[in-house]
């Protein structure tokens, strides 16, 4: 589902063969610097590079399961700018 420009949000059942495909298609699509997303309400090109932060959250509560995986990246021209060491002094 298509909530804004430059945002993609999907959601639907799957089984694990399905997710599993998708998995894979997120792995070539980070090793080759592009990952396209899409369905009937819109579509989103990525172009993942450099360091990227993970976050893993995984949760058993309740008889309920839930794994959530984000990826991010800084989109800018300049990979990491350096600003510089940090200093911290104490009085």
């Amino acid at each position: 589902m298509m909530e804004r420009k430059g945002r993609f949000r999907h959601q639907s059942l799957q089984d694990k063969k399905s997710i599993l495909k998708m998995l894979d298609a997120l792995k070539r699509g980070i090793s080759k610097g592009e990952i396209e997303f899409g369905d009937d309400t819109g579509d989103i090109t990525l172009e993942p590079h450099g360091l990227m932060n993970l976050r893993v959250t995984a949760t058993n509560e309740d008889g309920q399961s839930r794994l959530d995986m984000r990826i991010s990246w800084t989109n800018d021209s300049q990979e990491n700018k350096d600003v510089g060491k940090l200093k911290v002094k104490g009085g």
